[in-house]
């Protein structure tokens, strides 16, 4: 072959790489049922369930969606929410299954685990579900529990495929399955601030009682997926002059951006580093207000890129949906203590003294001097949220360019060799 066509080969493949790399992305459940209005039941009842998030936050699974008119157990009011939480998991498989995989089963059939069954909840082998290939091209699902007499659900169409990562298809009816369909009793009432005062963070609690919109925001969540973060008393007490040099709307923001609204366990917290969202997020307009999550040896640690990162040190609570971590440090988001453009949330300015005479000096380059190094000083001047971002940003295309060359170099003289 010509060297110019080995070279343009090499080329086309590079490009086809890092075309695929970029769009793999991350998938919304949510948004992909919401385009079909035939399974807006199916797609609500994900979201009150908190399911459509966990489905969020994995690769490699089926789910099988039911149209509104054969919701059946899963409409009725008669359940609570976490048994249909349940029935639910039964619904989603943890393996991918597009239509073509689907119709080419080895010896026609095959048992798949569902997230009913890894949620720990499923006696037995009673979270698996069957899938077996019928006469004529036909595929039903089977919950391994399922009575005898109960019918099977067949697959009617293939909604959404993200080959080897998502696919969505639609059954005929819902899984049958005493297990998932047993009555699960709603959850007891949980006094926030008395759980909290028990174990580790008294003074949290304290913060929290004193503002009424943080807590009020906090405790509504609570039963629908809360994970909180609380500082220990010795951490609240060495934040204490800063947390009181905050306006009010500031102090309520900072409560809040230790509350994420979505449950996670400590193995799941460890297990899924990355970028979280939290009740701030939402209820301050255009800003972020998110941090990071790492695995940190035998624990996780939190680091909202000012200060040093906080360490998850105890666990107060953890029972779904409500988990409560004591941690190291206060948290301090880059919005109150990095950007000086918020000046609603911003710290109060300090009473300013009285002046001093001072002689002038000639000018000189300024050398840093030891504040500068504080990078959580809530004075300290910082770039805004935009520059910040442009930054993020220019990297992120810096990376991309360097990784595309570096293939291109590697494909070329593997071509030339």
């Amino acid at each position: 072959m010509d060297a110019r066509w080995r070279v343009a080969l090499a080329a086309a493949l590079v490009l086809a790489l890092a075309a695929a790399a970029g769009v793999a992305e991350g998938y919304n459940i949510t948004k992909i049922l919401g385009e079909h209005p035939e399974y807006s039941q199916f797609n609500k009842l994900l979201t009150e369930t908190r399911l459509a998030a966990d489905i969020n936050k994995r690769r490699t699974i089926t789910v099988l969606a039911v149209a509104n008119g054969d919701m059946g157990g899963l409409a009725s009011s008669g359940r609570t929410l976490q048994t249909k939480r349940h029935m639910l998991q039964l619904h989603v498989l943890v393996d991918y299954y597009g239509g073509k995989k689907l119709h080419q089963l080895a010896h026609g059939v095959t048992a798949c685990s569902t997230m009913f069954q890894e949620s720990g909840s499923a006696p037995g082998m009673s979270g698996y579900v069957n899938i077996t290939q019928r006469r004529g091209g036909k595929v039903t699902f089977t919950a391994e529990d399922a009575e005898e007499s109960a019918s099977p659900s067949s697959y009617v169409k293939t909604v959404k495929e993200i080959p080897y990562d998502l696919a969505v298809l639609q059954i005929d009816s819902v899984l049958a399955s005493p297990e998932a369909e047993a009555p699960v009793a709603a959850p007891a009432p949980v006094n926030i601030t008395e759980l909290l005062s028990k174990k580790y963070c008294k003074s949290f609690a304290s913060l929290l009682a004193a503002d009424a919109e943080a807590f009020s925001n906090i405790n509504a969540t609570k039963d629908n997926g809360l994970t909180l973060f609380c500082p220990v008393d010795s951490a609240v007490a060495s934040f204490m002059p800063k947390y009181k040099n905050l306006t009010a709307k500031g102090r309520t923001a900072i409560l809040l951006f230790h509350a994420v609204p979505d449950y996670y366990s400590l193995q799941l917290l460890e297990s899924n580093s990355g970028k979280v969202s939290t009740l701030a997020t939402s209820n301050v307009a255009k800003k972020d207000y998110s941090f990071d999550v790492e695995k940190d040896g035998d624990t996780a640690a939190l680091d909202t890129k000012v200060g040093a990162t906080a360490s998850v040190t105890a666990t107060v609570k953890d029972d779904d949906p409500l988990a409560v971590y004591a941690i190291s440090k206060f948290l301090q988001p880059k919005e109150l203590f990095k950007s000086a453009k918020d000046k609603d949330l911003a710290p109060a300015p300090a009473p300013a003294g009285p002046k001093k005479k001072t002689k002038k000096k000639p000018s000189a380059a300024a050398s840093p001097s030891d504040d500068d190094d504080e990078s959580d000083d809530a004075d300290s001047p910082a770039t805004s949220d935009e520059d910040a971002a442009d930054k993020d940003g220019a990297a992120s295309v810096l990376a991309g360019w360097a990784t595309t060359a570096a293939a291109a170099t590697i494909a070329a003289l593997a071509l030339a060799a």
